[in-house]
């Protein structure tokens, strides 16, 4: 019974292709937005900075405001 050994290659290591800024600017700043709409809306919806009228707002992001630390009550 023969048997085969393989036998390490010298290989060069990938190398991961630059991904220019001029790319993930758009993204970032739209995800940025984004992520401060939510903040807000989880954050500071309610009373006198309140955009949408009534409690509605603040029923759907209740449970966030306590596990992020915001009071609401």
């Amino acid at each position: 019974m023969a048997q085969t050994v393989a036998q390490p290659t010298a290989n060069n290591p990938a190398i991961p292709a630059k991904l220019p800024l001029k790319a993930i600017a758009p993204w970032a700043v739209f995800f940025g937005i984004l992520m401060l709409v939510l903040l807000y809306f989880v954050g500071a919806e309610q009373g006198a900075t309140s955009v949408v009228s009534g409690e509605d707002v603040h029923e759907w992001v209740h449970d966030a405001r306590h596990l992020l630390g915001f009071p609401c009550h």
